[in-house]
């Protein structure tokens, strides 16, 4: 472990019980054990180490993910559009639930609110919901495996309500309510499992089984 994921990992161990806007650089420095100036060599501000630690973990945990990468060629030849999309969702939950990638995650979530910084990372990881779904999407139309719909209207709706599904399942991890995702020994929340049934009842197209 180099010195920049070392400061990076003893933030999130920080920020996990101090929340972000609770910690500052010299706890940080005196957590890794360095003097305060030095910790600027690696960062030059703790608005750039948070966004960089976002990065970061979430690279790591798309690296690290059991699902690993999707081979979508295979899939549009030999799966339907539920199963599809349940991939899809099964590996994107995979890496948000990465432990220091949740972590971080839930640090967020409680100040989204109040924070910009916070708010803005979650801006953006939606947005990245987004453009990959969109990017799905039209490939899935592609494929006939949706009918002639608007395939941005499609993506979008189907991506802002997973997202809205998963927003509530961190809210009842958070309340301790819960303790991971996924239901029933599957990773993907029931919710989930029956908004993708009956969504790919609704669109799908001629090569959909």
């Amino acid at each position: 472990m180099n010195r920049k994921e070392e400061i990076i990992y003893a933030t999130l161990e920080l920020a996990s019980v101090n929340g972000i806007k609770g910690v500052t650089m010299a706890q940080i420095a005196d957590k890794v054990g360095i003097k305060a100036p030095s910790l600027y060599n690696h960062f030059r501000s703790k608005e750039e180490l948070i966004r960089e630690m976002y990065v970061f973990l979430r690279d790591k945990a798309q690296k690290n993910n059991p699902g690993g990468p999707l081979d979508y060629t295979k899939m549009f030849e030999k799966k339907s559009l539920e199963e599809i999309l349940l991939s899809s969702v099964s590996s994107y939950i995979g890496m948000i639930s990465n432990k220091n990638m949740l972590q971080f995650l839930k640090t967020l979530y409680s100040e989204r609110s109040t924070d910009p910084m916070a708010a803005g990372i979650m801006v953006e990881e939606t947005e990245r919901m987004l453009a990959q779904s969109r990017d799905l999407f039209y490939a899935l139309a592609v494929h006939e495996k949706i009918n002639k719909t608007n395939a941005d209207m499609a993506a979008m709706t189907y991506a802002l309500t997973i997202h809205s599904i998963i927003d509530y399942r961190m809210d009842k991890i958070t309340a301790g309510e819960l303790k991971e995702f996924g239901d029933e020994n599957s990773p993907v929340p029931g919710k989930i499992t029956d908004f993708i049934k009956w969504f790919s009842n609704m669109i799908g197209g001629n090569n959909n089984e």
